[in-house]
């Protein structure tokens, strides 16, 4: 089986205490592809990113997890995004973006339309679906389609982050469509209500025949909808919380690995939270690659 996960990955900033910063990389489906390529799916980041060093930087690293860059567009003159985390006494984290004009932006207007074709499972996000122009959006649903339409399956997460949505019109309408035309939904209660207000969660359900749905509530648990099943699986607690960055996209990743070796739904999102545990006992959106070994 092989991944496409399609997105922007970062220049991250995190703020220490002290007010001083360090750097890496990240991004909510970049951070996915980096953990399912850990657990040992064969995984392609599409993404597009600047002729400028810190791109070099991002594609040497990429590698050197084994995420496959053969689909990475260089746009000539560009730059990748910025973001910055802080995160308060409990490890909740805001973010503050600089990327309006990132290379990851013009993704669309240089990739071929059967690009997503060799892929059995492509990977986007609310927050792919928020960086694109109209035009590209179609564009990607039409290659969402072309996957569809040859046997291959996709998910969506739906990581929705308001400052992204200038328009929540806009948003409702996308993320309604992606419900519709997704085989897989990883969804929260959070970004639900955050977007459609006390009637989220209904909105995704009355969508959910013929899905799988993976719903992460309030509390440290989540709901699994598969076929004519509904199962809720519980969280292990996580004694020390440093940074909740990449919780959800690490779910994502051991919960999309495990369903893609035929693990159950069940199981499957139990392997989700063990990995969502580990990530947020560390700063940072990738965690140091010891810390995940013993996890498959």
């Amino acid at each position: 089986m092989r991944v496409a996960s399609i997105g922007e990955c970062m220049v991250e900033l995190r703020e220490r205490p002290d007010g001083t910063l360090t750097r890496g990389f990240g991004g909510d489906t970049l951070n996915t592809a980096v953990y399912l390529a850990r657990l040992g799916i064969p995984v392609d980041y599409v993404t597009a990113l600047g002729d400028d060093a810190w791109s070099d930087e991002m594609l040497a690293a990429w590698g050197a997890e084994g995420v496959s860059t053969g689909f990475v567009q260089r746009l000539p003159s560009r730059l990748p995004g910025l973001y910055i985390i802080q995160t308060d006494a409990k490890g909740e984290r805001r973010f503050s973006y600089w990327r309006d004009s990132a290379a990851a932006r013009r993704l669309f207007d240089h990739i071929e339309p059967d690009a997503l074709d060799p892929f059995d499972l492509v990977y986007v996000s609310g927050i792919t679906l928020s960086i694109y122009d109209p035009p590209s959006r179609e564009k990607l649903f039409a290659m969402l389609d072309r996957v569809q339409n040859r046997g291959g399956r996709v998910a969506f997460d739906t990581n929705f982050r308001p400052r992204g949505w200038p328009d929540k019109a806009v948003a409702a309408e996308l993320y309604t469509r992606m419900f519709r035309s997704a085989d897989i939904v990883l969804a929260s209660v959070e970004d639900l209500t955050l977007l459609h207000g006390e009637v989220g969660e209904a909105e995704l359900l009355r969508h959910a025949v013929g899905k799988e749905i993976v719903l992460k509530l309030d509390q440290p648990a989540c709901r699994v909808l598969h076929e004519e099943t509904e199962a809720m699986v519980e969280a292990a607690p996580v004694s020390n919380v440093v940074d909740t960055t990449a919780a959800g996209d690490s779910f994502a990743a051991a919960y999309l690995a495990s369903r893609l070796r035929g693990v159950p739904p069940k199981e499957a999102a139990r392997a989700g939270h063990d990995l969502a545990g580990i990530v947020v006992g560390h700063p940072g959106a990738i965690v140091p690659r010891e810390a995940t070994g013993a996890v498959r």
